[in-house]
This record gives structure tokens, C-alpha cells and sequence, in this order.
């Protein structure tokens, strides 16, 4: 499993960041890109006082998004025109019937603009996440929190029960849950079962299980002559209700009856023997799969160093791989595509094994 900080260092930035955060919502007339293409302003309509950010390239993703404006046309603008990226996302701008919610973040140097979103977008926060779930396993015996991290696009926190262990083909694991969460609009609150293997320290997130929460809602509201938004009574009452209910479904994960139904599919996997070419199978599932070349390379080594030629030996491989990946997002993905890769339809694994 993929390493971030240690708890006590991920909760000091979530204190950080949440002291370092602030939100807006304006109509789209009130906003506009500066000449050098990374430039981000808010004019206060009724005082014009300014608001000015730097901004990110998720920024700039969603508001190309937003403005219908084709992503490659816009890489090249901000790329070789940036004045004409201005231009053209301005004049959007002044069409635009249509309030949206600025996220921003002071990361040391100055704000930044990090999202560009919906004034529906409902606003569940990290903080609010550790605080809800940490207390769930804080002082009970084994509850171990094996990894976790704060990146700009989310938190993970991942824990495992180590006073319970599982035999599942050959090895011994362990079981445990994900919960992540992303304040920039790139996923919803998320609690999935992990499976921790205790010979290679293999974490597999077991996404097609999951349960999710969506941050949309009401359409938030701002202050008066000012796109501060201010906190509803309304939504902190949703939002406690929403945090017992996600600590009712962290806990429900551990089930024995959902760990033996994942344990019992891994199992099955090992039947599907590697018969096609290694590197083909390693190439076509990287394709379906949108593994990159240094991930594909990654993937074959381990599936070869392993000698275990089969569907679960190259799933295994895909998790193993997660461990070197320098990007904490990147890895977790991996970890949630091994599990997709050993539970995939027969009639895919027929073709990719071909």
C-alpha cells in the first residue's frame, strides 16, 4: 500500500487548509481572466473591490468545462495566446446568466483559485470527514490507520483491523476501508472495503462496492454585497445527518459476509490462467484500463517476478506497482484498478488473454 504522511502530519494541513480556505459565489459577469492567461478576478458588483487569485490547472479545466470551450483550443491558447484565452473567456463570461462557486486556497505564496463549480455544489469538506470518522476507531484495539493523505485534489484515509485475518489464495489479509473525499469537485465522499495483503503489504480498494455521497444540493447563497458564502442553519443540520450516516456505513464494511464475497472472488481469479502472450495480456489490459507505459512496464515485472500466471497474479501485480508510484491520487487508483482487473467479465478477460 502506497505511503502518505502520518496521521498527526495530514490533520495539522487539514487545520491549515481549512484556515486557509475561502469560497465565493457570483454571477459569471462579475469574473474575469487577466491577460496573462493565469491571472483570476472577481469584481464585488456593488463596491467593485477586487478579488484576485492565481489558479490551478484543475481551475482552468473546469472552467473550459463550464464554458463549453474545447479543451485542446484552450491548452493551446493558455499555452501560446494567453491574451486570446482571456478574450475568449471573457466574452463567455458577459453571455453567462449564471452564478457559479469559486473555491480558493492560500498554499504559502498568495490565493489560488483551485475549483470552478456549480453554485449547487455542496460544500463537504476534509476536515469534516476526518473529524466524523477518526473518532470511529479511535481507542479500539487493531484499528490501525495503515495509510493516509491530503493531496490538492483529496483526502484518503485508510484502516485496517488487524486483530482479524483471512487466508485468501495462499496468502493471509487483512480487511479494512477507504474513505476519501475531494473538496475541488473531483468526487463525491466515498467509503469502500480495502483488502490488506500481509506478505507484500498490498492494500486493494474494492471499488465496484462502495458507497458514495454527492456534493450537490440546494444552490448556496452569499452575503449581501459580498460572494462570501455564509453558512445555512439548513445545511449544517443535513450535513450532521449525513456524518451519522456515513459513520454507520464506514462501520457496515467490515461485515464478514462482504469480505467472504470479495475473498471469494479473488479466488476465482487465480483459475483464469494466463494462456495468451505475457507482455500482450500486461499491453491490452493497460489499454482498457488507461495504464501508462511506465505503469505497464511496472506491472510486468512484478507479474513475472511473482510467477503467479494468472488473473489474480496479474491483479496483484497492478497493486504491487501502486507502491512506486509518486503520486499518492495515482496510486489509490491503481489500487482500485487491480480489484477491477480480477473481477473483469469473462468475455473481457477472453479477450485481453487471447
Amino acid at each position: 500500500m502506497k505511503q502518505g504522511r502520518s496521521l498527526p502530519e495530514v490533520l495539522v494541513e487539514l487545520q491549515r487548509q481549512n484556515a486557509a480556505k475561502q469560497d465565493f459565489i457570483g454571477p459569471a459577469q462579475a469574473f474575469r481572466l487577466q491577460e496573462d492567461g493565469s491571472t483570476f478576478g472577481i469584481a464585488h458588483l456593488s463596491t467593485g473591490e477586487q478579488e484576485v487569485f492565481g489558479t490551478t490547472d484543475l481551475f482552468h479545466r473546469q472552467m473550459g468545462s463550464a464554458l463549453n470551450i474545447p479543451a485542446k483550443y484552450y491548452d493551446l491558447m493558455r499555452a501560446q495566446k494567453p491574451e486570446l484565452l482571456a478574450e475568449n473567456v471573457n466574452a463567455w463570461f458577459s453571455d453567462r446568466d449564471q452564478n457559479y462557486m469559486i473555491r480558493s486556497m492560500d498554499y504559502g505564496s498568495g490565493r489560488v483559485a483551485r475549483a470552478f463549480l456549480s453554485d449547487r455544489y455542496r460544500r463537504i469538506d476534509n476536515l469534516e470527514i476526518a473529524n466524523a470518522v477518526l473518532p470511529i476507531f479511535a481507542g479500539v484495539p487493531g484499528m490501525q490507520v495503515m495509510s493516509c493523505e491530503v493531496t490538492t485534489e483529496k483526502l484518503y484515509i485508510k484502516v485496517v483491523d488487524t486483530r482479524k485475518e483471512y487466508a485468501c489464495v495462499g496468502d493471509r489479509v487483512q480487511s479494512g476501508v477507504v474513505i476519501s473525499n475531494s473538496e475541488v469537485g473531483l468526487g463525491a465522499v466515498v467509503a469502500q472495503p480495502l483488502l490488506y495483503t500481509l506478505s507484500c503489504t498490498n492494500g486493494m480498494v474494492i471499488n465496484s462496492m462502495a458507497e458514495r455521497k454527492t456534493h450537490v444540493g440546494r444552490a448556496a447563497k452569499a452575503l449581501e454585497d459580498s460572494f462570501a458564502i455564509y453558512t445555512d442553519e439548513t445545511l449544517e443540520a443535513e450535513d450532521k445527518a449525513f456524518m451519522l450516516k456515513l459513520r454507520d456505513t464506514v462501520t457496515s464494511i467490515f461485515d464478514e459476509v462482504r469480505i467472504a464475497k470479495i475473498i471469494g472472488k479473488l479466488e476465482t481469479a487465480v483459475d483464469a490462467r494466463i494462456t495468451g502472450r505475457v507482455q500482450d495480456v500486461v499491453e491490452l489490459t493497460g489499454k482498457a484500463y488507461d495504464l501508462n507505459q511506465p505503469e505497464q512496464d511496472s506491472i510486468l515485472n512484478y507479474l513475472i517476478r511473482g510467477g503467479d500466471l494468472s488473473l489474480y497474479g496479474l491483479s496483484n501485480a497492478i497493486t504491487r506497482a501502486s507502491q512506486d508510484i509518486e503520486s499518492y491520487d495515482r496510486a489509490t487508483a491503481l489500487e482500485g484498478i487491480g480489484w477491477q482487473v480480477a473481477t473483469m467479465e469473462p468475455a473481457q478477460w477472453k479477450e485481453v488473454n487471447a
